[in-house]
């Protein structure tokens, strides 16, 4: 088995007296898509905040390639590969749909790969396509979440960690961002995603991690976390809101 692409290694982190990482370790492969559910408060995005060098660790270990990231600024984070889709999308609303996927390409190898990334984007993505001379702030939400996982993949990242990315949306935008997802994925982008939205995750899951509490308390199969009793017992309180959006 190959090495793991990205190494959690024993993490503590949290905010101020509040410790909400306990320990957590996990690892990501090259090529994987990784889910990262749990409860509200388990620490699915202080994780992600952890990773991305936007919260300090206070113990522990995170590698990239087997290299140490853990205590660089997120610019040198992101210099390596690791990008970031956060919640609420933070696009530049002012700024047209194209200029917004142009600020994307910032990695060294980016911009000489930037008309092969927009001819992707824009055939997940029509609606980008066609609206590329609007601003940002104008679109709905659901397309403004395409522009946001766009955005991303303009970076050509060697990790992309998205933080719960069909929060807000329809059904039938959930469905389109989950079908791009796929071909992104079987294109061998690795991806490590946060979120609410279980069974979403799940089914899209090569593997998965369920948190609770700030440990990593199950992992195995995503399609297989499903049927685990613990998880539904974990996340009981999730349920009822998980099965309404995805039927």
């Amino acid at each position: 088995m190959s090495a793991p692409l990205l190494s959690v290694e024993g993490v503590q982190a949290g905010y101020d007296d509040i410790l909400v990482l306990k320990d957590c370790s996990l690892e990501v492969r090259a090529g994987e898509f990784i889910a990262l559910v749990g409860p509200n408060g388990a620490g699915k995005s202080t994780l992600l905040r952890a990773i991305t060098g936007l919260l300090p660790v206070r113990a522990g270990a995170i590698r990239l390639d087997g290299d140490r990231i853990d205590g660089l600024p997120p610019y040198a984070i992101a210099a390596r590969g690791l990008t970031m889709i956060p919640e609420g999308r933070r696009l530049f609303a002012p700024l047209t749909v194209r200029e917004n996927l142009e600020l994307g390409a910032f990695l060294r190898r980016a911009p000489g790969q930037q008309q092969e990334t927009l001819h992707l984007i824009f055939r997940l993505f029509p609606v980008l396509r066609e609206k590329a001379l609007a601003p940002a702030g104008v679109l709905s939400g659901g397309e403004q979440q395409m522009l946001a996982l766009a955005r991303g993949l303009m970076a050509r990242p060697r990790l992309l960690c998205l933080d719960d990315p069909f929060l807000g949306l329809s059904r039938l935008v959930t469905n389109r961002f989950c079908q791009a997802i796929r071909e992104i994925t079987a294109g061998g982008m690795t991806i490590l995603a946060a979120g609410q939205h279980v069974r979403r995750l799940l089914r899209l899951a090569h593997r998965a991690y369920l948190l609770d509490e700030g440990h990593v308390v199950l992992s195995g199969p995503g399609p297989g976390l499903l049927e685990d009793e613990r998880l539904r017992r974990t996340l009981l309180e999730l349920i009822p809101e998980v099965d309404r959006p995805i039927g």
